[in-house]
């Protein structure tokens, strides 16, 4: 019994391992940091994923760990990539603990644009997130399907009336033990406060630094919904650490 439970854990350790994009990864890794840093290998790719551009630089400012940062991870319910994951990376991308983004992903972090996530993010399948300016995201941030974060307007507006110009982008900042449901978008000047949910669908365009923690914000565009309501992070966390964390992971085989 003892021989077959050691077999079957070195089994799935290998089916997890086969998961990996190893091309991707060990490229990406010894070309973003330096050696001793690199051969850690704390960032993992998942599947296929394009790398539109690496001219900017990652700091990580945690403990280095084996696939800490994860790209394309399949900790959610389905497990079938799509193989259009890509990743433009021309300014500055830090990471303060551990982060995995879901499968079929887009990050673009444009030039002089720094994108911040905190510890324990997860951003689910088929996410998008355009910094050209500034994002900033908090610890134990989750964010559903399809939702994107997105910190410019793509193109120069202005008054046709009064003749004033509009900023084409604007910081983006996310509070910590903030979630959202699916299909969520989060643009420009947006400001979440701390323990908030965002309903489903909703469009989150402005500073709701006003709203009280644990509350829920929903609409288009969001707005209060409900007071003293929020998610029960302190009963997930284990759950999270023990899906996301890839240590922890390979420890439950």
């Amino acid at each position: 019994m003892g021989i077959y439970k050691s077999l079957k854990k070195i089994h799935h350790k290998l089916l997890f391992f086969s998961t990996v994009n190893w091309i991707k990864t060990l490229y990406f890794n010894f070309k973003m940091f330096p050696f001793n840093e690199a051969r850690k290998l704390p960032v993992f790719f998942y599947g296929k994923v394009k790398f539109q551009s690496l001219r900017g630089k990652i700091q990580i400012n945690a403990p280095l760990e084996l696939g800490m940062i994860g790209f394309g991870q399949r900790y959610e319910m389905n497990t079938v990539h799509r193989g259009i994951a890509e990743l433009n990376l021309s300014g500055t991308l830090i990471f303060n603990g551990y982060v995995q983004f879901g499968k079929d992903y887009f990050l673009y972090v444009g030039d002089k644009a720094c994108c911040e996530f905190g510890n324990m993010n997860s951003l689910a399948t088929n996410s998008k997130t355009i910094c050209t300016n500034s994002i900033t995201i908090g610890n134990y941030v989750q964010t559903g399907a399809e939702s994107q974060i997105i910190d410019t307007n793509f193109h120069p507006l202005e008054n046709k009336i009064t003749g004033e110009k509009y900023p084409v982008s604007a910081p983006i900042k996310i509070g910590s033990y903030v979630y959202t449901g699916n299909r969520v978008s989060i643009m420009q000047k947006t400001v979440i406060p701390d323990y908030c949910a965002i309903a489903s669908n909703s469009l989150c365009n402005k500073d709701y630094s006003e709203i009280e923690p644990h509350s829920i914000i929903g609409g288009l565009p969001a707005e209060l919904k409900k007071r003293n309501i929020g998610r029960d992070w302190e009963s997930e966390k284990a759950n999270m650490e023990k899906w996301l964390v890839v240590t922890n992971i390979l420890k439950n085989y």
